[in-house]
């Protein structure tokens, strides 16, 4: 009898639907027999119960399917993996009896840009199968503009017009609203930058204190944006109180005179008299001050720079830990303006993150990163995120955003960059920041055995490496491949839990090139010496059918952060600093340690972001932690 292989004659077709929405991936086979099924994730784990031609899921978040068909004769295919992607947006003018026919889900916006600079409109549908999105502009269609972003780049008189999308499938189309773009006829009075410059950190995985979920997220995608508006970016996380003051130091030598400095934090922290604390990964139970890094010394040391705009974002709690303090609000550390604070909450309250449609955030940056790319003042910008998380149901009379600034001019942080006379001190910062995001070039290993490899790496966030291990060359006498990757020293993975490994997979599954191998090296920070990487090549010798493994290293030296040495700080700083709290003694704390909060799980619950603190003893004025951190503040600002 003459077996014939498995043909997929249809194969299911990638969607885009509202979160929760049930969605039916189908493919149909043709072969000898009766045919077997079996779905799988991107993540290569089996779906439960998907062992049929259809595949009926709830569609929570992101994700890439493939089905494995397969007979009694040993044969078997696979489908095209396919993308499930879920939308978390309004989907209230969705019909009851929706088919899938493209339905919009945003609009575009109109947009006025200034000459050189440039805009972005952006729409979004649900479809089954997902939309295909077509731009015009003046009733001509954009050539290769079919996504549902249209970015212009460095827009001119010509960019100005009316602008649409189609938006189709194989069941309909249909078209977003006509939206003008224009170009602001004055743009000689429009602020600019010398250079932009942010520093993000992240703080999760507390030694002593509840671990968070959303700064990874949080982090990486404000990253994202703030490189779309020219921000060079250093994103960092799970720092110590020395590894942060450490990379404060390196961010404020990158600032000066017509800089634009952008600072944000996402972790535990409180506010006491005015002052802001934001925890260290390695702060102990209970923690003093002197175990936490003061953002009010952050802005200091940025006004002195001089730089045309200072901003600071805290997603973090406010929550005043000694009842018997008198409140204060944040005075102005010197007459410079252009200072803005945005704080997650108001005073004596705590910021939250949520975990919702299998995507932790934090609700603040949740709505920061909405509005962050609009080219309104930056306040306004901010206030549009106060209104949208005022409506929040979940943080509703818990969580409420606050501003406060010194705003002189109408700075954005979408202005643009403007060089002219200062190309020296530019080329020095494009040095130091270079330092800090280089990665290692690509690597091709041969094997003995005939097998090539290729190893080529990827920056998460600036002090988490991810290398990708590739087959591109199979060997004459090899089959049945694996690759496996480890590093000397072995890098700690912040990512090993089971939520947290999901939204790393989220990261990694853009990637087109589908790696044969990978490996997440975390905290280069604290790499002291070069970093290696070991590859091993797993394989069956087709003439002794015996299972071989040969091993090859490759010398990264120190990628990324790591060039920079954090580590380095000077320890003669440390030393001069505890000197400096012993002399001046903060009082007795409570020797007991108190509970933790903890706040039961729950789909769609708010967290909070504050970290507990023992109760300080009613001291004199003269012995408050703010006398001792004024004097810790003119030390450390001297460091190098």
């Amino acid at each position: 009898m003459m077996i014939s292989e498995i043909v997929i004659v249809r194969h299911p077709v990638s969607v885009c639907v509202p979160v929760n929405h049930r969605v039916t991936l189908s493919v149909r086979a043709e072969g000898t027999g009766i045919l077997n099924y079996q779905w799988f994730t991107d993540d290569d784990q089996e779906v439960l119960g998907g062992t049929e031609a259809d595949l009926t899921i709830k569609a929570l978040k992101t994700q890439r399917y493939v089905c494995r068909v397969n007979d009694h004769f040993c044969n078997c295919a696979f489908s095209e993996w396919v993308k499930v992607k879920v939308l978390d947006i309004d989907k209230s003018g969705l019909p009851e009896n929706w088919l899938g026919e493209p339905h919009i889900a945003e609009n575009p916006k109109p947009q006025t840009f200034r000459q050189g600079t440039k805009f972005t409109l952006c729409c979004v549908a649900f479809g089954i199968p997902s939309p295909h999105y077509q731009w015009y502009r003046n009733g001509q269609p954009l050539p290769n503009k079919s996504g549902g972003t249209l970015q212009i780049n460095r827009a001119t008189a010509e960019h100005c017009g009316s602008y649409l999308c189609s938006i189709s499938n194989v069941l309909q189309e249909t078209w977003t609203e006509a939206v003008d773009v224009d170009m602001d006829q004055n743009p000689t009075a429009a602020p600019t930058a010398t250079d932009k410059v942010a520093l993000l950190i992240g703080n999760l995985n507390y030694s002593n204190h509840p671990p968070l979920m959303a700064p990874i997220m949080d982090v990486h995608e404000l990253a994202n944006l703030l490189q779309q508006l020219g921000f060079r970016v250093v994103s960092l996380l799970d720092l110590t109180r020395e590894e942060m003051l450490a990379a404060i130091d390196k961010f404020i030598q990158l600032l000066d005179r017509g800089v634009y400095g952008l600072f944000y934090y996402a972790g535990h922290g409180y506010e006491r008299v005015g002052r802001n604390y934001l925890v260290a990964v390695d702060a102990p139970q209970p923690y003093q001050p002197e175990n936490c890094v003061c953002v009010q010394r952050v802005m200091l040391s940025m006004q002195e720079k001089q730089t045309a705009l200072s901003v600071i974002l805290l997603d973090t709690c406010r929550k005043w830990y000694n009842q018997d303090c008198i409140t204060s609000g944040i005075m102005p550390l010197g007459p410079s303006g252009n200072t803005v604070y945005g704080y997650a909450t108001c005073e004596d309250a705590e910021a939250y993150e949520v975990q919702d449609g299998g995507k932790s955030t934090g609700i603040f940056t949740k709505y920061l990163n909405k509005h962050i790319l609009h080219t309104e003042k930056v306040t306004h910008v901010l206030e549009k995120v106060s209104e949208d998380l005022g409506r929040d149901p979940l943080v509703k009379g818990k969580q409420q955003v606050e501003i406060k600034h010194t705003l002189k001019e109408p700075r954005s942080l979408a202005d643009p960059v403007r060089t002219t006379g200062h190309t020296r001190e530019l080329h020095k910062r494009e040095a130091c920041w270079r330092q800090a995001n280089e990665l290692p070039p690509k690597k091709q290993l041969m094997f003995v055995c005939g097998v090539e490899v290729e190893v080529s790496f990827s920056a998460l966030f600036s002090n988490v490496l991810v290398a990708f291990a590739t087959v591109k060359t199979k060997g004459p006498r090899t089959e049945d491949l694996t690759l496996t990757l480890s590093s000397i020293p072995s890098m700690e993975d912040i990512f090993s839990s089971a939520g947290r490994s999901e939204e790393m997979d989220s990261l990694l599954f853009n990637r087109s090139d589908n790696p044969d191998c990978t490996i997440q090296l975390c905290a280069l920070q604290k790499l002291t010496k070069t970093l290696v990487i070991k590859v091993e090549l797993h394989y069956t010798n087709m003439e002794t059918r015996q299972r071989q493994t040969d091993r090859q290293q490759v010398d990264i030296g120190r990628p990324l952060v790591a060039s920079c040495k954090l580590y380095t700080r000077s320890h003669a700083a440390t030393a001069k600093k505890q000197e400096v709290a012993s002399a001046q003694s903060l009082g007795a704390v409570a020797s007991s340690k108190p509970k933790l909060r903890q706040t039961p799980a729950g789909p769609c619950r708010p967290f909070t972001r504050k970290a507990e603190c023992a109760a300080k003893v009613a001291v004199t004025r003269s012995n408050e932690p703010e006398e001792n951190d004024e004097n810790e503040l003119q030390f450390l600002t001297l460091l190098d």
